[in-house]
C-alpha cells in the first residue's frame, strides 16, 4: 500500500509539475516571487527578505552553472567546419532552451527557491519540534515493545501514506503560483513529523 501510494503521489506530482510552466508565463511566477518577497519584507523585515532573496538567486546560479547546456559565450572561436558546425549547434540549443516552456521551468524554480530560503528562516525553531516529535515515537515504540504491545502496521502505513502525500503536497506547493502566506512553510514540516511520530510507534519490523 505505502508503495503504491508513493508511486502514484510522485507520478501525479511529476505531471503537475512538468505541466504548470504550460500553462502559466514566466511572467506570472516572476510577480508571484515579487509579491511574496514583499510580504516577507512585512513579516520578517527587510534584512531577512533580503537575505532569502540572495539565497535563492544564489540556488539559481549554481544550478545554471551546473547545466549540461553548453553558454554560445563559452565557446572557443573556430573556423571554416568546425565553426560551422558550432553555430549550428549554438542555434538548436538557442530554439530548444530560450522558449517560453523553459523561461517558465527558470522562474518556477526561483520561485521555489524563494520558498525554501523562507522555511530556511523557520529551521532553528522547527528542528527542536521536528526533533522531540520524531524522538517521542520512537520512545512510544521502545515502550510498547518492552510492554510485548502488538504493533499495528495498519496505522503504520496510514500515517506513512499521509505523510508521503504530505511531503508531495509541500513540493507541488513551492511551485504553484498562488499566494501563500509567511506561516504556512512552517506548518509543513510540524505536520509531516507529527505523522512521522505517530507512523514509528506502529512500525513492525519484520525478520
Amino acid at each position: 500500500m505505502i508503495r503504491a501510494v508513493a508511486v502514484l503521489s510522485l507520478v501525479s506530482l511529476l505531471v503537475l509539475v512538468l505541466y504548470m510552466p504550460s500553462a502559466h508565463p514566466a511572467e506570472r511566477f516572476l510577480a508571484q516571487l515579487r509579491a511574496e518577497h514583499e510580504a516577507a519584507a512585512r513579516f520578517w523585515g527587510d534584512k531577512p527578505a533580503m537575505r532569502m532573496l540572495a539565497r535563492a538567486l544564489s540556488v539559481q546560479d549554481t544550478a545554471r552553472q551546473a547545466s549540461p547546456v553548453p553558454s554560445s559565450s563559452d565557446a572557443p572561436a573556430l573556423g571554416g567546419v568546425d565553426g560551422a558546425v558550432a553555430k549550428e549547434m549554438a542555434s538548436v540549443n538557442q530554439r530548444l532552451f530560450n522558449n517560453a516552456y523553459f523561461r517558465s521551468i527558470d522562474s518556477l524554480f526561483l520561485l521555489a527557491s524563494f520558498r525554501l530560503a523562507t522555511l530556511l528562516e523557520w529551521l532553528p525553531w522547527l528542528l527542536a519540534f521536528t526533533s522531540a516529535v520524531v524522538a517521542d515515537g520512537c520512545f512510544a515504540r521502545l515502550i510498547k515493545s518492552k510492554e510485548f504491545l502488538q504493533h499495528d502496521p495498519e496505522l503504520f502505513a496510514l500515517y506513512a501514506c499521509a505523510a508521503i502525500v504530505a511531503v508531495c503536497a509541500t513540493v507541488l506547493g513551492l511551485v504553484a503560483p498562488v499566494t501563500l502566506h509567511p506561516l504556512v512553510m512552517p506548518c509543513v514540516p510540524l505536520m509531516v513529523s507529527l505523522l512521522v511520530g505517530r507512523a514509528v510507534p506502529h512500525f513492525h519490523r519484520r525478520g
